[in-house]
């Protein structure tokens, strides 16, 4: 049973929270390509930058969240996924808007969205520096050791509360935006522009405005996702040199342009990274005994240093199989 309990611990629920962060992300990027037609690179620096925001908020007001019993960060989240959303349309209006106005390519846009980046990349590192942070000033990260109930088994189930509370958040998000994007009005124009921009601007519908709208709802998803893996973790400068592939490799598992999709593509990406770097020879220690080989110390499909590999052999694959993904992309 310790075996089975080390493996809840290190593939169930890291799974379910590497993949929450990795669905948060790929929505933004599916939403984006799906009303814009272009690939946005700059999207994991958008969690970055989201993350450091609530990182200052926490800075400014480090009693606020042990008042509450939240993490501060938690608590200075919505803030902080408001300034990213701000700072994702003004993004758009300095750099994306006028290329659109010209009429340019897809691969325009993209060209530009990597410029997006490294300038994000270089303001980031200017001001802040290299080093890793800490989001907990006045609080400390919650541990919660749930005993299973066997008498084989004396490991506890461990779950910390930023895992809780981004499984929270990803279920309210996305009942959220499941209803936001089938009641709403608004969501209804964001679901007719993606089909056809052309047809829906015919139509009377505000095409800035879903636009609008939809860079709010990326930069907003794009702020949790970041802040609240690094509340798990830690916060660093490069954080998203390490989300960028996984993201996009979700987007294009689930299907480009779908968003239920995303969150599907997601979890297939973060199970599959935690499974690839399991060490199995955990769990088949009780088995030694009836095994025909010798039972090695670590029996991992990939070391844990080249996990990164892992969404883009996952990417590949889905690619040559499957290029639509598990939906079939490009609609909402």
């Amino acid at each position: 049973m310790n075996e089975f309990v080390f493996f809840i611990n290190n593939v169930l629920i890291s799974g379910v929270v590497i993949g929450s962060i990795y669905a948060l992300g790929a929505v933004g990027i599916t939403l984006i390509f799906s009303i814009l037609r272009f690939a946005h690179f700059a999207h994991a620096d958008l969690m970055t930058l989201g993350a450091f925001f609530a990182f200052f908020l926490t800075a400014l007001f480090p009693a606020i969240g042990p008042a509450l019993g939240l993490p501060t960060a938690f608590v200075m989240l919505p803030l902080a996924m408001g300034l990213t959303a701000l700072t994702a349309v003004y993004l758009d209006k300095a750099f994306y808007k006028p290329l659109r106005a010209q009429g340019v390519k897809p691969i325009v846009l993209v060209m530009a969205s990597l410029g997006v980046t490294l300038m994000l990349q270089g303001l980031i590192r200017m001001f802040m520096g290299t080093s890793s942070r800490n989001l907990y000033i006045d609080d400390r990260k919650g541990i919660h050791r749930i005993d299973v109930p066997f008498e084989l088994a004396n490991r506890p189930i461990v779950i910390t509360d930023p895992q809780i509370l981004l499984i929270l958040f990803l279920v309210v998000a996305v009942i959220a935006l499941h209803l936001f994007l089938t009641r709403s009005k608004l969501g209804k124009a964001m679901r007719a522009m993606s089909d056809n921009p052309d047809l829906a601007r015919v139509s009377g519908i505000n095409t800035q405005k879903v636009v609008t709208v939809t860079w709010i709802i990326a930069g907003s998803l794009a702020a949790a996702a970041g802040t609240l893996l690094s509340l798990d973790v830690s916060l660093k400068p490069d954080l998203s040199f390490m989300l960028l592939l996984p993201i996009f490799a979700a987007a294009i598992v689930g299907g480009v342009g779908h968003p239920y999709g995303a969150l599907a593509g997601g979890f297939v990406i973060g199970f599959a990274e935690t499974l690839s770097v399991f060490n199995w020879a955990v769990l088949l220690r009780p088995f030694r005994d009836q095994l025909w080989f010798d039972l090695p110390a670590n029996l991992a499909f990939v070391p844990t240093e080249y996990k990164i590999t892992v969404p883009f052999f996952i990417l590949l694959a889905i690619l040559v199989w499957r290029p639509t993904g598990l939906f079939k992309g490009k609609v909402l």
